[in-house]
């Protein structure tokens, strides 16, 4: 099963810090970033699409953040 994540955060080293810790549990980078003003709290957010390749069957109970 290819499993599939967007990470977003506040643009801050939050969001650094979070892309850093999946890639190293083994996800692997899906396009390129995403950047946007977020207008109801004033702040730039960041998005990114991580993928893993992992064993199993896809069902919706899977905990991607567990993988």
């Amino acid at each position: 099963m290819r499993a599939y994540r967007l990470l977003t955060e506040n643009d801050t080293s939050a969001f650094c810090h979070k892309v850093t810790e999946a890639l190293s549990k083994g996800w692997e980078l899906y396009g390129s970033p995403a950047y946007a003003y977020d207008e109801s709290t004033g702040q730039m957010r960041c998005a990114q699409a991580i993928t893993k390749e992992t064993e199993g069957e896809y069902s919706p109970d899977v905990k991607l953040g567990q993988l």
